[in-house]
């Protein structure tokens, strides 16, 4: 029963770790730009994401190791590099993390945005305090999961969007963005969240060739619950698009709730953001000392209070500065562009090392498909950064 909810734990970990308040704009906007062809954006860049995450997930269950302990195998002193880049990376989405579940508290009860973040912090870091932690985590985690996707689902159907039109779309789209596929990537499967999951596994001690078949159903999972949420989003969006609404481009997903449900849709958005935000400060908070922790013994030791650490300065910077780190969070997006390319190599890699998996032998067209996400995600990072500078 243990081993089931850590599975269980390690899926939606992956899964809330996405879906944060950059998850929900972004589908609101792409959503409102392209309309019905988003869903075949949401189509490629679930085969995609599924493709990233097993052949990450799989190399760490086999290797029994931390993704940076792997890329120190490969590469010394690579793995040190990574850690620094992830754990600084999460550290600034959490900033981002915590100013949405304020914003989320401050629609549901009309409190102060710097009130809101302390509350949210205070949850947060209640999880942390109890030595049964990671089961802790595990439930919380689920649990705001499926609210999310209850609530979702109802503001979606409330909508009326024009399922035919969207289900058609889906496979033979008016029209594509490539970008937009990228993006979609690079915020389900990118910087530290693909890495939340597998190493949640090797602290449950899930790991080995005799649980890969748990593995990949916990991969797998994990992205299906993020492409649940993303499709219900979508389609309340579009429903909401298609009878002629403009969404509010300061605040696209909530303007969205509103128009379909009216006042009390305003409140039905504070929910789901509070709990997308705050389940993703927990993720970006695990995740990213989870990286860190290999640099000394005391890290590995204290790793629950350095995790408490960690929410509880990043809150504190964001209340000093008072607002959203909107910049920041773009270059941590970069950052993030930048990561799985890397990350995704370096354990292809090792999948074909046996002093770092043993005799496990790595699928071929796994690696093969794995490589091609490593070139297109490499180009458009590189654009990325081209726009941005």
């Amino acid at each position: 029963m243990q081993n089931k909810t850590a599975l269980i734990g390690a899926a939606f970990l992956m899964a809330t770790s996405a879906i944060g308040p950059g998850f929900l704009t972004q589908t609101a906007s792409f959503t409102s730009t392209l309309l019905a062809s988003f869903g075949f954006v949401i189509l490629v860049s679930i085969i995609l994401d599924i493709g990233a995450q097993l052949n990450i997930w799989r190399v760490i269950g086999v290797a029994k190791k931390r993704g940076q302990d792997i890329a120190n195998m490969v590469f010394p002193g690579l793995g040190a590099f990574i850690a620094i880049l992830v754990a600084l990376g999460g550290f600034i989405f959490n900033m981002g993390n915590i100013a949405g579940s304020a914003l989320g508290l401050k629609l549901i009860f009309g409190i102060d945005l710097i009130s809101a973040a302390i509350i949210s912090c205070v949850i947060a870091l209640g999880i942390f305090i109890f030595k049964k932690a990671g089961e802790l985590m595990d439930k919380f985690i689920v649990l705001a999961g499926f609210v999310m996707i209850i609530i979702t689902a109802y503001v979606a159907f409330s909508s009326n969007p024009p399922y035919l039109l969207a289900l058609k779309e889906s496979f033979i789209p008016s029209k594509i963005d490539t970008l937009a596929i990228v993006t979609l990537v690079g915020g389900t499967v990118g910087g530290y969240i693909v890495f939340s999951g597998a190493h949640r596994l090797i602290d449950a001690k899930l790991v080995g060739q005799e649980n890969l078949k748990h593995i990949n159903k916990a991969a797998v999972s994990g992205i299906l619950v993020t492409a649940v949420m993303r499709v219900l989003l979508f389609l309340a969006v579009l429903g909401v698009v298609s009878s002629g609404f403009i969404i509010d481009k300061e605040n696209p997903a909530g303007s969205v709730f509103k128009e379909a449900l009216g006042d009390l849709g305003l409140k039905f958005f504070g929910v789901v953001l509070f709990l997308a935000a705050i389940s993703s400060v927990i993720g970006a908070a695990y995740t990213s000392v989870s990286f860190i922790r290999s640099f000394h013994s005391l890290l590995d030791k204290y790793n629950r209070f350095v995790v408490m650490f960690f929410i509880a300065f990043s809150t504190a910077v964001f209340c000093i500065l008072g607002q959203s780190p909107t910049q920041l969070l773009i270059l941590a997006g970069t950052i993030n562009g930048f990561i799985l390319p890397i990350t995704l190599l370096v354990m292809i890699i090792a999948a074909h090392k046996t002093s770092i998996v043993g005799d496990y032998k790595h699928p071929k067209l796994m690696s093969a498909f794995g490589l091609l996400i490593v070139a297109l995600m490499s180009v458009m990072a590189v654009l990325t950064m081209l726009k941005l500078f």
